[in-house]
């Protein structure tokens, strides 16, 4: 995110806050979770493929065994284990090399795991960043995953009795689609704008009113 997405997107919040007694709080990361396990699923499953390999085709370990020993008229039982050993154990090395490049860990990653993720790591930061940090628990969180090219919006008790998680749907929309476009800034920008016209709907701003939390875009 650069320098003037952070100014258009704080710029948007202060615009939204001035309509409604809402605190709108911007949070953007990087990614929302290392995959370590999912890497971790797939180079077993590589692992456990080149077994099946080996179980279809034996004669493959045979080969390998001439290659040790190109001499002998008959492969052993043990050099045979050998070799599967070795070749078993170089697919998982080889899967956990090639996993521990992001973008193939990600395109690798069900969207639902994605998705679970994106959530739990949203809901994290809301928890520490906006809920009941408002005294009419009335923070709302815009939450940017880039990796993931996912986003959430998590409100505060007050908000969420009043707005159906649904009505958040076009500001989701904007944003996912400007993000995938390569305009994060912009999407977010946009996005907010979305969420105070909801809020100032339904908690129009009130003689009195303060900033409780920042404007600032947040970037993780």
């Amino acid at each position: 995110m650069s320098e003037a997405d952070h100014a258009a997107v704080g710029a948007a919040v202060t615009a939204a806050e001035k309509r409604t007694d809402g605190e709108i709080v911007t949070v953007v990361a990087p990614q929302s979770d290392s995959y370590h396990d999912v890497a971790l699923h797939w180079a077993v499953l590589a692992m456990l493929g080149m077994l099946a390999l080996l179980a279809a085709f034996p004669w493959t370990a045979e080969r390998g065994w001439a290659l040790v020993d190109p001499w002998a008229t008959r492969s052993p039982t043990g050099g045979l284990l050998a070799v599967a050993l070795v070749l078993v154990t170089a697919t998982f090395l080889l899967a956990r090399l090639l996993l521990a490049w992001m973008p193939l860990r990600l395109a690798l990653t069900p969207g639902s795991t994605e998705a679970r993720r994106v959530r739990r790591r949203a809901v994290e930061l809301f928890r520490v960043a906006a809920e009941r940090q408002t005294r009419a628990r009335t923070g709302v969180m815009l939450y940017l995953s880039l990796a993931e090219r996912r986003a959430e919006i998590i409100a505060d008790a007050a908000i969420y009795a009043r707005v159906a998680p649904e009505v958040w749907g076009e500001a989701m929309g904007g944003l996912l689609t400007a993000t995938r476009d390569g305009r994060p800034g912009e999407g977010m920008a946009a996005a907010v704008e979305r969420i105070g016209a909801v809020l100032a709907e339904h908690f129009p701003r009130t003689e009195g009113d303060i900033n409780e939390l920042s404007d600032r875009l947040v970037e993780l």
